[in-house]
């Protein structure tokens, strides 16, 4: 049953004063090209001006006249334009939360953390501005001094997803921002509103820290915006999050004018359930990884892979919690599971679900739609829990929406097999109390994933270690770790204070 959901009026006003207050004059946005609307019921909240190619290019143009000057500010200096931007962030963390709830549909503590890991990446990128570390090497040659050091690459271009429409943006900005560069950020046209009101915030920490105007620009559009953006030459970097089809168009392009590119792209991530596992800890995890963000995350668990002794066991749990999990308004606090972004996105689950029956799968509890008379224009489904034979090829596919594929095996070298047979290598566990198991699905032959993780779900990433993925996956990372030399360029530089010329591997030139 379909718990109440919001007027549009009501979610329209919040989301105006949300905007107001992050610094948004929205007057000076409005036009009829692109509807902002809202998946909690499904309407159209304002209509948008859209940006033109040449618009673009000017973008691009103000970030590379921005860079300039900002690639040779001190880094320390720059890390305190970004501490202030997590100040702000900080202070408006309710409007930001409310913004992204109206447009992506997200339950009310979803939306919250995901403005905390805006904060969070802020932190992080302050400390780096003082961390970024070149090397010293032993030179073969005399009196010679070998060394690596980092320099800024460029304007960035920041093509991100409905799902996190305001994270994956941080995780880029925070860090390229730090590393000297500046941002042209094109956002989802599902979700607008969320990027006028950060780039709002970076503007005006910006302007309290006294950094250059411009290092931040925002281009509405669909996808012709995006693709002036892939191919723009001024754009040093494009970091892309979405479907892995985008990323096979966005790549080549980058390739094909020697840019770079950072992909993120789809995600059908498992879980592997051994005979020992806690089983309570493997039906909270998985219900929070499979149906969160109503299974439209790139870590959503999509695959259990159970062994035979405890499937059945696994699968009634499961079930029952299914059945229990509230679903509705994503404003109401007691709301666990939200909207899916739209039609399509039902289309696509319906479409999946009458598959997987088709190749021989039962699905045991979920996958309708609820409450279409209470909100016609939103969709909200219940959660499917799918028994499917272990080859079925729809399994090897991702489908954006919480749709839980449950297999069994026999063995751990089965479970790995299976594990690693689908095109996408984004996230990966496995729940055991078998310390020689987690190796084994730690180590180079087993999960083939970016994030591999033991008796955790799939799902929720600290920004402290590096986020992505394997193959069709796309194989960029951002956030933590190392991943801010992808928005650097390397030199390595020899100094000879030896007083005479002293060529590698002894070669002699002299006459």
């Amino acid at each position: 049953m379909l718990e109440s959901v919001s007027a549009t009026e009501e979610i329209r006003t919040r989301a105006e004063a949300a905007l107001a207050r992050c610094g948004v004059v929205l007057a000076a946005h409005k036009g009829d090209a692109l509807a902002a609307r809202t998946p909690v019921t499904g309407d159209a909240l304002f209509g948008l001006r859209v940006d033109a190619p040449e618009d673009v290019d000017r973008a691009v143009e103000a970030a590379h006249t921005a860079f300039l000057t900002w690639r040779t500010t001190p880094a320390p200096v720059r890390g305190a334009l970004v501490k202030r931007l997590g100040e702000l962030l900080a202070e408006h963390k309710q409007d930001l939360a409310d913004l992204v709830t109206v447009e992506a549909g997200k339950i009310r503590s979803e939306a919250l953390g995901e403005v905390q890991e805006m904060i969070d990446i802020c932190d992080f990128a302050v400390g780096l501005s003082r961390q970024l570390y070149g090397r010293t090497m032993p030179s073969e040659r005399p009196g010679h001094r070998l060394m690596e050091t980092w320099h800024p690459l460029g304007v960035v271009g920041v093509i991100t997803a409905f799902n996190f429409p305001v994270a994956v943006w941080a995780w880029n900005a925070a860090v390229a921002l730090v590393c000297g560069d500046t941002v042209v950020w094109k956002p989802s046209e599902l979700t607008p509103l969320t990027a006028l009101a950060c780039s709002a915030l970076l503007d005006r920490a910006a302007a309290d820290t006294g950094s250059p105007a411009g290092l931040n620009q925002v281009v509405l559009g669909a996808a012709g915006i995006g693709e002036r953006l892939v191919d723009a030459e001024r754009v040093a970097l494009v970091s892309a999050t979405g479907s892995t089809r985008m990323g096979r168009a966005v790549g080549p392009r980058v390739a094909a004018r020697f840019g770079r590119s950072l992909l993120e792209l789809g995600g059908n991530n498992a879980a592997v359930v051994a005979p020992s596992a806690d089983l309570d800890l493997v039906v909270n995890a998985a219900v929070f990884a499979a149906a969160g963000t109503a299974g439209q995350r790139c870590t959503t668990l999509r695959r259990l892979i159970v062994h035979e002794d405890v499937v059945d066991t696994v699968v009634e749990r499961l079930a029952r919690a299914y059945e229990r999990l509230p679903i509705g308004d994503p404003f109401a606090e007691d709301t666990l599971v939200g909207p899916l972004v739209g039609e399509a996105s039902y289309e696509k689950m319906r479409a999946a679900l009458e598959r997987a029956r088709a190749e021989g799968g039962t699905v045991v509890t979920g996958g309708e739609r609820v409450g279409d008379a209470a909100a016609p224009g939103a969709y909200y489904v219940r959660p499917a829990l799918v028994r499917m034979p272990a080859q079925s090829p729809v399994v090897r596919e991702e489908t954006f929406a919480p749709v839980l594929y449950v297999l069994s095996y026999r063995d751990l070298d089965e479970a790995i097999r299976l594990q690693n047979d689908v095109p996408q290598g984004l996230s990966a566990g496995i729940f055991t109390t078998d310390q020689a198991e987690a190796e084994r699905f730690l180590a180079a032959d087993g999960a083939d994933s970016g994030i591999v993780n033991v008796n955790i779900g799939t799902s929720g990433a600290e920004i402290g270690g590096a986020f992505g993925g394997e193959k069709e996956t796309g194989g960029g990372r951002e956030s933590g770790s190392d991943a801010w030399r992808a928005y650097m360029r390397r030199a390595t530089n020899t100094v000879n204070y030896s007083g005479r010329v002293a060529l590698a591997q002894g070669v002699d030139f002299s006459q």
